[in-house]
């Protein structure tokens, strides 16, 4: 059925990005199958941004759990292929740099069906990270490439995908597909995620309750996220992040909703006192409101330093590259690397910023779902004649 669109999500950040799009699919005529991996599967994970966000139930929970990269990569693409070869979607849509985007993209490349990458282009161009190895190798398996921004685009140049001198094909701002089609076509979309902020932004602020439930007051509170491997998985820098952050909550309250992997790894380790408000993941509005209050926010998360540039609010970023270069440009994001004299130092320049605006907005204009749909409906149509 060739205007059936199976999308395949399966971690918190691609609920969020999922949300807009999948909105607007009956809008435009598309029937949507979500195909959910299980990738997160705790309540406050998982569950709960479908209630939140509006996203339908699931058509498949494939339930697949943590297990090592290989084993769960491999199992997710042996049952997305089952429902690939009962579902015969037209097109498949994968978000961000998953486990679940690489399965989903490699299960339907290998039988023949046009995927569409949204978060397309994003290099970090640090290897040692899966999430580097899954957006580059999903690319490199798409029809169609959806760039959140021009540097995601100048990417795709460079390795040759959006080139002109080669079958890549850069759409211009009409949004309009060369007739007929040819694959990869490249597109600068804009960032579904600025889509998600704009449109619950409101909703967060009139049904949210977090500030109060932990008695925390508007700039007066620093917030952090730590989850990426390359600090859980390594004691020392997890040590350093840390301690940096038992200095900084002696000044501010210092809030940390966390991971239940990181809070796993954290029950071993010695010396930290009770001066963080530790507590469990929290949902899409309430996080939302913790960062749109937020003094200053400390993170690994690509999507948390996007969101804070979105909400103008100072971040720090707890790794030694960045994805989302743009967020650098204005000195509202600063790379602080897993070291506690730098991230000290960091929180001590972001104290200072006196101009907290930031400069542009390289994300696009809050239409990227919009702008998505109307390119899988052309699509859709090309594929039907």
């Amino acid at each position: 059925m060739k205007n059936k669109c199976l999308t395949v999500v399966g971690a918190r950040p691609q609920f969020i990005k999922a949300a807009p799009v999948s909105r607007l699919m009956k809008k435009f005529g598309i029937k949507e199958i979500i195909v959910h991996t299980g990738q997160h599967y705790d309540y406050n994970m998982s569950r709960v941004f479908f209630e939140e966000l509006g996203i339908k139930e699931p058509d498949y929970n494939l339930c697949i759990g943590s297990l090592p990269h290989g084993a769960q990569t491999g199992r997710m693409m042996e049952r997305i292929e089952g429902v690939l070869l009962k579902e015969k979607p037209g097109i498949v849509l994968v978000y961000g740099d998953t486990n679940s985007t690489l399965a989903g993209a490699l299960s339907a490349a290998k039988l023949h069906i046009p995927v569409a990458h949204i978060e397309a282009g994003l290099r970090s161009f640090n290897k040692k990270m899966p999430e580097e190895i899954n957006r580059v190798l999903t690319d490199y398996a798409s029809d169609i490439l959806f760039c959140p921004t021009e540097t995601a685009v100048k990417n795709l140049q460079k390795e040759g995908i959006a080139n002109s001198m080669n079958k890549g094909k850069l759409i211009s701002n009409s949004f309009e597909l060369p007739h007929p089609f040819t694959s990869p076509c490249v597109v600068n979309a804009g960032d579904v995620m600025y889509d998600s902020v704009l449109y619950n932004l409101d909703i967060a602020s009139k049904t949210s309750k977090i500030l109060r439930a932990y008695n925390l007051s508007p700039r007066n509170y620093y917030l952090a996220t730590i989850h990426r491997a390359e600090n859980t998985d390594n004691s020392e820098n997890l040590k350093n992040i840390f301690c940096s952050f038992q200095k900084i909550a002696k000044k501010y309250p210092l809030i940390v909703p966390l991971h239940p992997r990181t809070k796993k790894l954290l029950s071993d380790m010695k010396g930290l006192d009770k001066t963080l408000k530790i507590i469990p993941p929290v949902s899409y509005l309430d996080m939302l409101m913790l960062t749109n209050s937020a003094r200053i926010i400390l993170t690994d998360s690509g999507g948390l330093q996007k969101e804070a540039f979105f909400l103008n609010v100072p971040c720090i970023t707890l790794r030694n590259e960045t994805e989302w270069v743009e967020t650098l440009r204005s000195g509202m994001n600063i790379l602080a690397e897993n070291k506690e004299y730098k991230i000290l130092k960091a929180v001590e320049n972001q104290e200072k910023l006196k101009v907290k605006k930031r400069s542009k907005n390289y994300f696009g204009d809050g239409n990227a779902a919009e702008k998505i749909l109307k390119i899988i409906k052309e699509f859709v149509k090309q594929e039907l004649k």
